[in-house]
């Protein structure tokens, strides 16, 4: 079974990850024969889902009490339970502690891990039977600060989304022109997109150095914008503004708020490059985002984007926290003086919906021992 916070009701990276990979289990449920459970906290019945069938799926409507006793009686008669955040840890270890021989797999996104724990919570992690961490910084971060041996930890790392990157899509000027039209801007513009909540809570995602250093973008390209598309709160607004201000630049910052996926899909299309230094990126499932569209990526080299990147060979590490660093890989890209266009062959051998597929079933084999005696 698949114990999971949310899957629908959200947006954000950890529920990206849970959609494809309840996908997954479920048509690895179907070739390899086993019986398969899907229970979510906080999602209703409501709530759209393409990614798997509803008989499968049971919404607990944000009822805990509820979710955690039918998790429990479900999880005591399951051979496998795969927990999508640590936060659910309690419920796993409660099953595993019944029944000891129920294996149990533990997803590893980022920042919510990244913490030395103490002595039960690390005696709770220490009663996984794997650790799929989503990069390998994360790996190392678990097995470090929490003295987690290397052999209960594996990496996953995240994927395309098969329902909308079904294939590739080829980008012509003219559409790229239109596109550029549509949503206010000229033909010759240059565009810097950055995709990520803006909050005065998560300030690590490098934005605010680039929106420094545009004022000395702008000196060498007059036609440059910065466009930054996600939920912002007010608080966040007014710090980028007074830095917009500060730097002459407010003409040449965009701050767009939530976009819908179709016009989300038309920035990557129309944009000339993405950025986003961050220092706490567990993966950074946007930056293989923006790879599929064939831009240009600048990330930083100190957190999980470092595997989105595969190592430099697929876009630009930069020292996130080094203004200039970031100002100048930006204008050497723009300037044609360093070839970043991803491998789109390079993209989908790593990142693509069947390679990750395969890795599931890979570490998933190592507890199919019997495909056809496994029940949930």
């Amino acid at each position: 079974m698949f114990l999971t916070l949310k899957i629908f009701s959200s947006t954000g990276g950890i529920e990206k990850v849970c959609r494809i990979f309840g996908k997954v289990l479920f048509e690895l449920s179907v070739e390899k024969q086993f019986n398969l459970s899907i229970f979510s906290m906080y999602d209703c019945r409501g709530n759209h889902n393409s990614y798997f069938p509803n008989e499968i799926f049971r919404p607990f409507n944000k009822s805990k009490f509820s979710f955690s006793i039918k998790s429990l009686i479900k999880g005591g008669n399951s051979d496998i339970v795969i927990l999508s955040h640590i936060n659910l840890l309690p419920i796993g270890f409660i099953i595993k502690k019944f029944r000891p021989k129920t294996k149990l797999l533990l997803f590893a996104h980022g920042i919510e891990i990244w913490s030395k724990f103490g002595y039960f919570k690390r005696r709770m992690l220490m009663s996984c039977d794997l650790i799929l961490s989503v990069s390998n910084y994360t790996s190392t971060k678990i097995q470090s600060l929490n003295r987690i041996e290397p052999n209960k930890c594996r990496v996953l790392n995240n994927c395309l989304d098969p329902l909308l990157f079904p294939k590739r899509k080829i980008i012509y000027v003219d559409e790229k022109s239109l596109l550029k039209k549509k949503h206010g801007f000229n033909n010759n513009d240059l565009i810097i997109f950055t995709l990520t909540r803006i909050t005065s809570h998560e300030r690590y995602k490098g934005y605010d150095l680039v929106l420094s250093s545009l004022n000395k973008i702008a000196q060498k390209f007059p036609n440059v914008k910065y466009v930054i598309a996600g939920n912002y709160d007010m608080v966040e607004k007014e710090r980028l503004d007074i830095i917009a201000i500060k730097n002459k630049v407010t003409d040449k910052f965009i701050l767009k708020g939530f976009v819908k996926d179709q016009d989300l899909f038309e920035y990557f299309r129309m944009a000339d490059l993405y950025v986003m230094p961050s220092v706490k990126e567990g993966f950074g499932i946007v930056f293989i985002e923006a790879m599929y569209f064939g831009l240009p990526v600048i990330a930083g080299n100190r957190d999980g984007s470092v595997d989105a990147l595969c190592n430099g060979n697929l876009g630009v590490l930069v020292d996130p926290l080094d203004e200039e660093e970031i100002c100048n890989a930006i204008m050497k890209i723009l300037s044609g003086g360093m070839n970043a266009k991803p491998s789109f062959n390079s993209l989908i051998d790593n990142f693509s919906y069947e390679t990750y597929k395969k890795n599931v079933f890979e570490i998933l084999s190592q507890f199919l021992l019997q495909p056809n005696s496994i029940k949930c």
